[in-house]
Protein backbone atom coordinates (compact mmCIF):
# COMPACT_ATOMS: atom_id res chain seq x y z
CA UNK A 1 0.00 0.00 0.00
CA UNK A 2 1.87 3.25 -1.15
CA UNK A 3 1.51 6.23 1.25
CA UNK A 4 -1.38 7.76 2.11
CA UNK A 5 -3.56 5.57 -0.32
CA UNK A 6 -7.32 6.56 1.05
CA UNK A 7 -6.12 10.56 0.12
CA UNK A 8 -4.43 9.46 -2.98
CA UNK A 9 -8.04 7.58 -4.18
CA UNK A 10 -9.99 10.71 -3.49
CA UNK A 11 -7.37 12.84 -5.54
CA UNK A 12 -7.72 10.52 -8.79
CA UNK A 13 -11.50 10.49 -8.17
CA UNK A 14 -11.80 14.58 -7.62
CA UNK A 15 -9.65 14.64 -10.57
CA UNK A 16 -12.40 12.16 -12.51
CA UNK A 17 -15.23 14.59 -11.59
CA UNK A 18 -13.52 17.49 -12.49
CA UNK A 19 -13.00 17.02 -16.18
CA UNK A 20 -16.87 15.71 -16.30
CA UNK A 21 -17.54 19.24 -14.81
CA UNK A 22 -15.13 20.99 -17.68
CA UNK A 23 -17.84 18.73 -20.48
CA UNK A 24 -20.66 20.26 -18.46
CA UNK A 25 -19.80 23.60 -18.21
CA UNK A 26 -18.90 23.89 -21.40
CA UNK A 27 -22.50 21.96 -22.87
CA UNK A 28 -24.20 24.97 -20.48
CA UNK A 29 -22.21 27.71 -21.98
CA UNK A 30 -22.99 26.29 -25.81
CA UNK A 31 -26.60 25.63 -24.61
CA UNK A 32 -26.53 29.39 -23.63
CA UNK A 33 -24.87 30.80 -26.35
CA UNK A 34 -25.03 29.24 -29.74
CA UNK A 35 -27.20 26.06 -29.34
CA UNK A 36 -30.41 26.26 -31.41
CA UNK A 37 -33.89 26.08 -29.68
CA UNK A 38 -34.56 22.86 -30.95
CA UNK A 39 -31.69 20.97 -29.31
CA UNK A 40 -33.38 22.14 -26.07
CA UNK A 41 -34.78 18.90 -24.91
CA UNK A 42 -31.68 16.93 -26.03
CA UNK A 43 -29.15 18.95 -24.53
CA UNK A 44 -31.33 18.89 -21.47
CA UNK A 45 -31.36 15.12 -20.77
CA UNK A 46 -27.66 14.74 -21.99
CA UNK A 47 -26.74 17.21 -18.89
CA UNK A 48 -29.03 15.37 -16.61
CA UNK A 49 -27.37 12.27 -17.45
CA UNK A 50 -24.02 13.49 -16.80
CA UNK A 51 -25.08 15.01 -13.42
CA UNK A 52 -26.43 12.13 -12.40
CA UNK A 53 -23.22 10.24 -13.30
CA UNK A 54 -20.98 12.66 -11.44
CA UNK A 55 -23.53 12.10 -8.53
CA UNK A 56 -22.48 8.42 -9.18
CA UNK A 57 -19.34 9.06 -8.77
CA UNK A 58 -19.47 11.11 -5.69
CA UNK A 59 -21.64 9.17 -3.82
CA UNK A 60 -19.61 5.68 -4.05
CA UNK A 61 -19.47 4.07 -0.74
CA UNK A 62 -15.53 3.52 -1.63
CA UNK A 63 -15.44 7.45 -1.57
CA UNK A 64 -16.91 7.52 2.05
CA UNK A 65 -14.65 5.00 3.12
CA UNK A 66 -11.60 6.84 1.58
CA UNK A 67 -12.76 10.05 3.33
CA UNK A 68 -13.16 8.04 6.88
CA UNK A 69 -9.19 6.35 6.29
CA UNK A 70 -7.64 9.83 4.96
CA UNK A 71 -8.53 11.60 8.52
CA UNK A 72 -5.63 9.44 9.94
CA UNK A 73 -3.25 9.51 6.91
CA UNK A 74 -0.05 11.69 7.17
CA UNK A 75 -1.32 14.69 5.47
CA UNK A 76 0.19 18.41 4.77
CA UNK A 77 -1.96 21.75 5.89
CA UNK A 78 -3.13 21.71 1.69
CA UNK A 79 -4.06 18.23 1.54
CA UNK A 80 -5.94 18.65 4.89
CA UNK A 81 -7.48 21.88 2.91
CA UNK A 82 -7.92 20.04 -0.01
CA UNK A 83 -8.89 16.70 2.06
CA UNK A 84 -11.91 19.41 4.30
CA UNK A 85 -13.41 20.51 0.73
CA UNK A 86 -14.11 16.62 -0.43
CA UNK A 87 -15.65 15.89 2.78
CA UNK A 88 -18.13 18.94 1.87
CA UNK A 89 -18.56 18.04 -1.67
CA UNK A 90 -19.41 14.56 -0.98
CA UNK A 91 -21.79 15.41 2.21
CA UNK A 92 -23.48 17.93 -0.29
CA UNK A 93 -23.77 15.12 -2.62
CA UNK A 94 -24.39 12.37 -0.85
CA UNK A 95 -27.63 13.94 0.66
CA UNK A 96 -29.65 13.71 -2.68
CA UNK A 97 -30.91 10.36 -4.13
CA UNK A 98 -29.99 9.78 -7.69
CA UNK A 99 -33.78 10.87 -9.13
CA UNK A 100 -34.17 14.28 -7.38
CA UNK A 101 -30.47 15.45 -9.11
CA UNK A 102 -32.19 14.33 -12.57
CA UNK A 103 -35.49 15.51 -12.19
CA UNK A 104 -33.86 19.21 -11.22
CA UNK A 105 -31.40 19.23 -13.72
CA UNK A 106 -34.43 18.18 -16.10
CA UNK A 107 -37.10 20.63 -14.45
CA UNK A 108 -34.31 24.07 -15.00
CA UNK A 109 -33.52 23.49 -17.80
CA UNK A 110 -36.93 22.76 -19.10
CA UNK A 111 -37.36 26.43 -17.37
CA UNK A 112 -34.94 28.15 -18.36
CA UNK A 113 -35.80 27.66 -21.96
CA UNK A 114 -38.88 28.12 -21.81
CA UNK A 115 -38.00 31.39 -19.84
CA UNK A 116 -36.38 32.90 -22.69
CA UNK A 117 -39.51 33.34 -24.45
CA UNK A 118 -41.40 33.73 -21.42
CA UNK A 119 -39.87 36.98 -20.48
CA UNK A 120 -39.38 39.05 -24.00
CA UNK A 121 -43.91 38.12 -23.69
CA UNK A 122 -44.40 39.35 -20.24
CA UNK A 123 -45.76 35.52 -19.85
CA UNK A 124 -45.47 35.38 -16.10
CA UNK A 125 -48.57 32.43 -16.19
CA UNK A 126 -46.50 30.07 -18.74
CA UNK A 127 -43.25 30.74 -16.65
CA UNK A 128 -45.43 30.24 -12.94
CA UNK A 129 -46.09 27.00 -14.47
CA UNK A 130 -42.41 25.53 -14.72
CA UNK A 131 -40.93 27.41 -11.82
CA UNK A 132 -43.53 25.46 -9.46
CA UNK A 133 -41.78 22.17 -10.82
CA UNK A 134 -38.30 23.95 -9.77
CA UNK A 135 -39.30 25.34 -6.36
CA UNK A 136 -41.35 21.86 -5.35
CA UNK A 137 -37.90 20.16 -6.06
CA UNK A 138 -35.47 22.97 -4.43
CA UNK A 139 -37.90 22.20 -1.26
CA UNK A 140 -37.11 18.80 -1.20
CA UNK A 141 -33.56 18.95 -1.60
CA UNK A 142 -33.45 21.99 0.59
CA UNK A 143 -35.73 19.82 3.15
CA UNK A 144 -33.43 16.74 2.70
CA UNK A 145 -30.17 18.87 3.65
CA UNK A 146 -31.49 20.84 6.53
CA UNK A 147 -32.83 17.55 8.52
CA UNK A 148 -29.00 16.81 7.96
CA UNK A 149 -27.98 20.03 8.99
CA UNK A 150 -30.21 20.95 12.06
CA UNK A 151 -31.04 24.34 10.61
CA UNK A 152 -33.85 25.75 8.16
CA UNK A 153 -34.19 24.87 4.70
CA UNK A 154 -33.21 28.15 3.09
CA UNK A 155 -29.56 27.73 5.33
CA UNK A 156 -29.35 24.43 4.08
CA UNK A 157 -29.29 26.16 0.48
CA UNK A 158 -27.32 28.99 1.18
CA UNK A 159 -24.48 27.20 2.26
CA UNK A 160 -24.08 25.42 -0.86
CA UNK A 161 -22.75 28.61 -2.24
CA UNK A 162 -21.73 30.63 0.76
CA UNK A 163 -20.39 28.10 3.05
CA UNK A 164 -21.01 28.97 7.10
CA UNK A 165 -23.04 31.92 5.69
CA UNK A 166 -26.48 31.69 7.82
CA UNK A 167 -29.71 34.41 7.50
CA UNK A 168 -29.34 35.16 11.17
CA UNK A 169 -26.05 36.43 9.73
CA UNK A 170 -27.20 37.87 6.38
CA UNK A 171 -30.07 39.69 8.34
CA UNK A 172 -27.51 41.46 11.03
CA UNK A 173 -25.43 42.32 7.52
CA UNK A 174 -28.32 43.41 5.55
CA UNK A 175 -30.19 44.99 8.49
CA UNK A 176 -27.10 47.57 9.21
CA UNK A 177 -27.84 48.55 5.21
CA UNK A 178 -31.20 49.09 5.98
CA UNK A 179 -30.40 51.72 8.61
CA UNK A 180 -28.40 54.09 6.59
CA UNK A 181 -28.79 52.81 2.88
CA UNK A 182 -31.98 53.97 2.09
CA UNK A 183 -31.21 57.79 3.36
CA UNK A 184 -27.73 57.64 1.40
CA UNK A 185 -29.71 57.12 -1.69
CA UNK A 186 -32.30 59.69 -1.12
CA UNK A 187 -29.09 61.90 -0.31
CA UNK A 188 -27.50 60.93 -3.52
CA UNK A 189 -30.35 61.18 -6.02
CA UNK A 190 -31.37 64.73 -4.48
CA UNK A 191 -27.64 66.10 -5.10
CA UNK A 192 -27.58 65.20 -8.70
CA UNK A 193 -30.81 66.02 -9.47
CA UNK A 194 -28.88 68.99 -9.75
CA UNK A 195 -26.58 67.77 -12.31
CA UNK A 196 -26.97 68.22 -16.07
CA UNK A 197 -25.90 65.49 -17.20
CA UNK A 198 -25.21 64.86 -21.20
CA UNK A 199 -26.33 60.93 -22.38
CA UNK A 200 -24.16 59.20 -25.05
CA UNK A 201 -25.90 59.79 -28.10
CA UNK A 202 -25.90 56.70 -30.58
CA UNK A 203 -26.57 54.40 -32.37
CA UNK A 204 -23.17 52.37 -31.37
CA UNK A 205 -22.93 49.08 -33.19
CA UNK A 206 -22.34 46.12 -31.85
CA UNK A 207 -19.41 45.32 -33.98
CA UNK A 208 -17.59 48.25 -32.73
CA UNK A 209 -18.78 47.52 -29.20
CA UNK A 210 -17.10 44.28 -28.87
CA UNK A 211 -14.18 45.74 -30.18
CA UNK A 212 -13.93 48.15 -26.98
CA UNK A 213 -15.06 45.56 -24.87
CA UNK A 214 -12.29 43.37 -25.58
CA UNK A 215 -9.98 46.02 -25.31
CA UNK A 216 -11.31 46.81 -22.01
CA UNK A 217 -10.88 43.04 -21.50
CA UNK A 218 -7.03 43.23 -22.75
CA UNK A 219 -6.27 46.12 -20.49
CA UNK A 220 -7.25 44.09 -17.52
CA UNK A 221 -5.43 41.30 -18.20
CA UNK A 222 -7.77 38.68 -19.73
CA UNK A 223 -6.11 35.84 -21.25
CA UNK A 224 -7.46 35.37 -24.58
CA UNK A 225 -5.39 32.51 -24.78
CA UNK A 226 -7.71 30.61 -22.46
CA UNK A 227 -10.80 32.08 -23.05
CA UNK A 228 -13.23 34.04 -25.15
CA UNK A 229 -16.22 36.67 -25.20
CA UNK A 230 -19.69 35.52 -26.77
CA UNK A 231 -23.15 36.61 -26.39
CA UNK A 232 -25.98 35.68 -24.20
CA UNK A 233 -29.25 36.51 -23.15
CA UNK A 234 -28.02 36.96 -19.20
CA UNK A 235 -24.33 37.90 -19.45
CA UNK A 236 -22.20 35.04 -17.30
CA UNK A 237 -18.74 33.86 -16.92
CA UNK A 238 -18.32 30.00 -17.19
CA UNK A 239 -16.06 27.31 -18.49
CA UNK A 240 -13.29 26.15 -17.03
CA UNK A 241 -10.02 27.91 -15.36
CA UNK A 242 -8.23 26.83 -18.70
CA UNK A 243 -11.05 27.78 -21.12
CA UNK A 244 -13.13 30.91 -19.22
CA UNK A 245 -16.14 31.49 -21.78
CA UNK A 246 -17.17 34.78 -21.02
CA UNK A 247 -20.57 36.76 -22.58
CA UNK A 248 -22.25 39.70 -22.40
CA UNK A 249 -25.49 41.29 -24.19
CA UNK A 250 -25.75 44.47 -26.42
CA UNK A 251 -27.91 47.41 -27.11
CA UNK A 252 -27.47 49.34 -29.85
CA UNK A 253 -28.88 52.57 -28.40
CA UNK A 254 -26.63 51.79 -25.26
CA UNK A 255 -23.09 52.41 -24.63
CA UNK A 256 -22.08 51.31 -21.75
CA UNK A 257 -24.12 48.19 -20.06
CA UNK A 258 -22.65 45.97 -22.39
CA UNK A 259 -19.06 47.15 -21.78
CA UNK A 260 -19.32 47.50 -17.80
CA UNK A 261 -21.09 43.71 -18.03
CA UNK A 262 -17.74 42.50 -19.92
CA UNK A 263 -16.09 44.30 -17.29
CA UNK A 264 -18.03 42.80 -14.68
CA UNK A 265 -17.74 39.20 -16.34
CA UNK A 266 -13.96 40.08 -16.71
CA UNK A 267 -13.19 40.31 -12.68
CA UNK A 268 -14.74 36.50 -12.35
CA UNK A 269 -12.27 35.62 -15.30
CA UNK A 270 -8.76 37.00 -13.92
CA UNK A 271 -10.29 34.79 -10.79
CA UNK A 272 -10.96 31.68 -12.86
CA UNK A 273 -7.72 32.06 -14.63
CA UNK A 274 -5.43 32.47 -12.05
CA UNK A 275 -6.74 29.78 -9.31
CA UNK A 276 -4.30 27.40 -8.50
CA UNK A 277 -2.53 25.71 -11.42
CA UNK A 278 -0.94 23.09 -9.26
CA UNK A 279 -4.10 21.64 -7.19
CA UNK A 280 -5.99 21.79 -10.97
CA UNK A 281 -8.53 19.22 -10.93
CA UNK A 282 -8.93 19.25 -6.76
CA UNK A 283 -11.75 21.09 -4.44
CA UNK A 284 -9.04 22.85 -3.46
CA UNK A 285 -8.73 24.95 -6.46
CA UNK A 286 -11.89 25.91 -6.94
CA UNK A 287 -13.22 29.37 -5.68
CA UNK A 288 -13.88 30.34 -2.42
CA UNK A 289 -17.37 30.80 -2.48
CA UNK A 290 -19.93 32.97 -5.09
CA UNK A 291 -19.29 35.78 -2.72
CA UNK A 292 -15.44 35.79 -3.07
CA UNK A 293 -16.53 35.21 -6.72
CA UNK A 294 -18.85 37.97 -6.77
CA UNK A 295 -16.21 40.60 -5.15
CA UNK A 296 -14.02 39.86 -7.92
CA UNK A 297 -16.37 40.84 -10.76
CA UNK A 298 -17.39 44.02 -8.49
CA UNK A 299 -14.06 45.05 -7.44
CA UNK A 300 -12.91 45.35 -11.29
CA UNK A 301 -16.86 46.77 -12.51
CA UNK A 302 -17.32 49.14 -9.31
CA UNK A 303 -14.49 49.82 -7.53
CA UNK A 304 -12.02 50.03 -10.21
CA UNK A 305 -14.35 50.29 -13.18
CA UNK A 306 -16.31 52.91 -12.12
CA UNK A 307 -13.52 54.89 -10.52
CA UNK A 308 -12.80 58.52 -11.75
CA UNK A 309 -8.70 56.84 -12.35
CA UNK A 310 -10.50 54.01 -14.78
CA UNK A 311 -13.11 56.20 -16.76
CA UNK A 312 -10.29 58.59 -17.48
CA UNK A 313 -8.31 55.90 -18.61
CA UNK A 314 -10.99 54.26 -20.38
CA UNK A 315 -12.37 57.28 -22.65
CA UNK A 316 -9.54 57.76 -25.00
CA UNK A 317 -10.75 54.10 -26.54
CA UNK A 318 -14.42 55.17 -26.84
CA UNK A 319 -13.32 58.52 -28.73
CA UNK A 320 -11.36 56.71 -30.85
CA UNK A 321 -14.24 54.40 -31.77
CA UNK A 322 -17.23 56.51 -31.25
CA UNK A 323 -15.94 60.38 -31.82
CA UNK A 324 -16.53 63.26 -29.73
CA UNK A 325 -19.31 64.05 -28.65
CA UNK A 326 -20.46 66.41 -25.50
CA UNK A 327 -21.24 63.02 -23.46
CA UNK A 328 -18.39 62.29 -23.89
CA UNK A 329 -16.09 65.24 -22.46
CA UNK A 330 -14.20 63.40 -19.22
CA UNK A 331 -16.35 65.81 -16.32
CA UNK A 332 -19.79 64.54 -18.10
CA UNK A 333 -18.34 60.76 -18.90
CA UNK A 334 -16.80 60.21 -15.33
CA UNK A 335 -20.30 61.78 -14.05
CA UNK A 336 -22.59 59.70 -15.85
CA UNK A 337 -20.92 56.32 -15.70
CA UNK A 338 -21.51 57.15 -11.58
CA UNK A 339 -24.84 58.33 -12.05
CA UNK A 340 -27.14 57.17 -9.65
CA UNK A 341 -30.50 56.16 -11.21
CA UNK A 342 -32.93 54.09 -9.07
CA UNK A 343 -34.60 51.39 -11.76
CA UNK A 344 -36.24 48.10 -12.63
CA UNK A 345 -33.28 45.91 -13.65
CA UNK A 346 -30.86 44.51 -11.40
CA UNK A 347 -28.07 44.18 -13.72
CA UNK A 348 -28.42 47.77 -14.79
CA UNK A 349 -28.06 48.98 -11.29
CA UNK A 350 -26.00 51.52 -9.75
CA UNK A 351 -23.90 50.56 -6.98
CA UNK A 352 -25.92 52.44 -4.64
CA UNK A 353 -29.45 51.40 -5.44
CA UNK A 354 -28.12 47.38 -6.46
CA UNK A 355 -28.07 45.91 -3.11
CA UNK A 356 -31.81 46.68 -2.23
CA UNK A 357 -32.27 44.54 -5.83
CA UNK A 358 -30.42 42.21 -3.65
CA UNK A 359 -32.21 42.16 -0.25
CA UNK A 360 -35.68 42.23 -2.14
CA UNK A 361 -34.56 38.73 -3.81
CA UNK A 362 -32.99 37.52 -0.53
CA UNK A 363 -36.27 38.38 1.39
CA UNK A 364 -38.97 36.46 -0.93
CA UNK A 365 -36.49 33.71 -1.74
CA UNK A 366 -35.77 32.82 1.66
CA UNK A 367 -40.06 32.86 1.92
CA UNK A 368 -40.32 30.95 -0.69
CA UNK A 369 -37.85 27.91 0.22
CA UNK A 370 -39.17 28.06 4.27
CA UNK A 371 -42.66 27.22 2.78
CA UNK A 372 -44.37 30.95 3.98
CA UNK A 373 -45.16 31.98 0.75
CA UNK A 374 -46.09 30.47 -2.83
CA UNK A 375 -45.01 31.39 -6.17
CA UNK A 376 -48.13 32.80 -7.08
CA UNK A 377 -47.40 35.15 -4.12
CA UNK A 378 -44.09 36.19 -5.67
CA UNK A 379 -45.70 39.08 -8.35
CA UNK A 380 -47.52 40.80 -5.21
CA UNK A 381 -44.49 41.01 -3.12
CA UNK A 382 -42.12 42.15 -5.25
CA UNK A 383 -44.38 44.82 -6.28
CA UNK A 384 -44.15 45.99 -2.63
CA UNK A 385 -40.69 45.57 -2.14
CA UNK A 386 -39.76 47.94 -4.55
CA UNK A 387 -41.83 50.40 -3.83
CA UNK A 388 -40.47 50.27 -0.68
CA UNK A 389 -37.06 50.33 -1.55
CA UNK A 390 -37.13 52.11 -4.50
CA UNK A 391 -40.42 53.98 -5.68
CA UNK A 392 -41.02 51.83 -8.72
CA UNK A 393 -44.10 49.76 -9.61
CA UNK A 394 -43.66 46.50 -11.21
CA UNK A 395 -47.37 45.73 -11.34
CA UNK A 396 -47.91 43.86 -13.94
CA UNK A 397 -44.75 44.16 -15.36
CA UNK A 398 -43.46 40.85 -14.86
CA UNK A 399 -40.47 40.83 -17.28
CA UNK A 400 -39.00 43.71 -15.59
CA UNK A 401 -40.34 42.54 -12.29
CA UNK A 402 -40.00 38.58 -11.00
CA UNK A 403 -38.77 37.19 -14.64
CA UNK A 404 -35.82 39.26 -14.92
CA UNK A 405 -33.29 36.83 -13.21
CA UNK A 406 -32.39 33.53 -14.81
CA UNK A 407 -31.22 32.29 -11.14
CA UNK A 408 -34.06 30.55 -10.30
CA UNK A 409 -35.16 29.12 -13.74
CA UNK A 410 -32.88 26.26 -12.35
CA UNK A 411 -33.14 26.27 -8.88
CA UNK A 412 -30.15 28.67 -7.87
CA UNK A 413 -32.11 29.41 -4.41
CA UNK A 414 -29.43 30.95 -1.85
CA UNK A 415 -27.13 32.71 -4.70
CA UNK A 416 -28.49 36.27 -4.95
CA UNK A 417 -27.32 37.12 -1.44
CA UNK A 418 -23.70 36.66 -2.54
CA UNK A 419 -24.45 40.00 -5.09
CA UNK A 420 -24.42 42.29 -2.05
CA UNK A 421 -21.89 40.14 0.37
CA UNK A 422 -19.59 40.33 -2.83
CA UNK A 423 -20.16 44.45 -3.04
CA UNK A 424 -19.02 44.52 0.97
CA UNK A 425 -15.85 42.24 0.30
CA UNK A 426 -15.01 43.99 -2.76
CA UNK A 427 -15.00 47.60 -0.88
CA UNK A 428 -13.46 45.96 1.91
CA UNK A 429 -10.53 44.70 -0.19
CA UNK A 430 -10.03 47.54 -2.47
CA UNK A 431 -9.24 49.79 0.85
CA UNK A 432 -6.93 47.27 1.72
CA UNK A 433 -5.27 47.15 -1.27
CA UNK A 434 -5.22 51.21 -1.19
CA UNK A 435 -3.74 50.68 1.82
CA UNK A 436 -0.72 48.80 0.80
CA UNK A 437 -0.20 50.85 -2.70
CA UNK A 438 0.80 54.42 -2.06
CA UNK A 439 0.15 55.74 -5.54
CA UNK A 440 -2.58 53.43 -6.93
CA UNK A 441 -5.33 55.75 -8.04
CA UNK A 442 -2.72 57.42 -10.13
CA UNK A 443 -1.18 53.98 -11.61
CA UNK A 444 -4.63 53.18 -12.72
CA UNK A 445 -5.29 56.27 -14.42
CA UNK A 446 -1.87 55.57 -16.62
CA UNK A 447 -3.41 52.33 -17.34
CA UNK A 448 -0.97 50.42 -15.11
CA UNK A 449 -2.68 47.62 -13.18
CA UNK A 450 -0.47 45.48 -12.58
CA UNK A 451 0.72 46.08 -8.76
CA UNK A 452 -3.22 46.40 -8.29
CA UNK A 453 -3.74 42.09 -9.93
CA UNK A 454 -0.83 41.39 -8.46
CA UNK A 455 -1.75 42.38 -5.26
CA UNK A 456 -5.19 40.55 -5.65
CA UNK A 457 -3.06 37.15 -7.31
CA UNK A 458 -1.15 37.63 -3.55
CA UNK A 459 -4.11 37.83 -1.19
CA UNK A 460 -7.05 36.08 -3.31
CA UNK A 461 -6.77 34.15 -6.51
CA UNK A 462 -4.09 32.05 -5.50
CA UNK A 463 -5.54 30.31 -2.86
CA UNK A 464 -8.43 29.16 -4.19
CA UNK A 465 -10.83 27.45 -1.50
CA UNK A 466 -7.42 26.63 0.58
CA UNK A 467 -8.61 29.14 3.58
CA UNK A 468 -12.27 29.50 5.13
CA UNK A 469 -13.86 32.93 3.32
CA UNK A 470 -13.75 34.15 6.95
CA UNK A 471 -9.86 33.19 7.41
CA UNK A 472 -9.16 34.69 3.49
CA UNK A 473 -10.65 37.72 4.39
CA UNK A 474 -8.75 38.32 7.85
CA UNK A 475 -5.58 37.50 6.45
CA UNK A 476 -6.15 39.91 3.12
CA UNK A 477 -7.68 42.77 4.88
CA UNK A 478 -6.69 42.32 8.86
CA UNK A 479 -10.16 41.83 9.47
CA UNK A 480 -13.39 39.72 9.12
CA UNK A 481 -16.40 41.02 7.02
CA UNK A 482 -17.20 44.83 8.49
CA UNK A 483 -19.60 46.73 6.31
CA UNK A 484 -17.80 49.70 7.49
CA UNK A 485 -15.82 49.81 4.16
CA UNK A 486 -19.20 49.93 1.85
CA UNK A 487 -20.62 52.63 3.55
CA UNK A 488 -17.37 54.73 3.48
CA UNK A 489 -16.72 53.58 -0.24
CA UNK A 490 -20.70 54.68 -1.51
CA UNK A 491 -20.15 58.21 0.82
CA UNK A 492 -16.74 58.85 -0.40
CA UNK A 493 -18.09 58.67 -3.99
CA UNK A 494 -21.42 59.94 -4.01
CA UNK A 495 -21.90 62.40 -1.41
Amino acid sequence: MQKNDSYQQLTRTFQRLSRFSHLSSIASWDMFTMMPPGGSAARGEALAELSVLQHQILTDKNVADWLRNAESEDLNDVEQANLREMKRHYQQAALLPESLVEAKSLAGSKCEHAWRTQRPANDWQGFAVNLKEVVKLSREEARLRAEAKGCTPYDALLDIFEPDMTSARLDELFGDLKTWLPDLLAQVVEKQAHHAFVPPQGPFPTAIQRELGLEAMKSLGFDFNAGRLDVSAHPFCGGVPEDVRITTRYNEDELLSALFGVIHETGHARYEQNLPRNWLGQPIALARSTAIHESQSLFFEMQLGRSKAFLNHLLPAVHERFGTQAAFTPENFVAWNQRVKPGYIRVDADEVSYPAHVVLRYEIERALINGEIEVEDIPALWDEKMQAWLGLSTKDNYRNGCMQDIHWTDGGFGYFPSYTLGAMYAAQLFSAAKTALPGLDASIAAGDFSALFDWLRQNIWQHGSRFTTAQLIEQATGEDLNVRYFREHLTSRYL
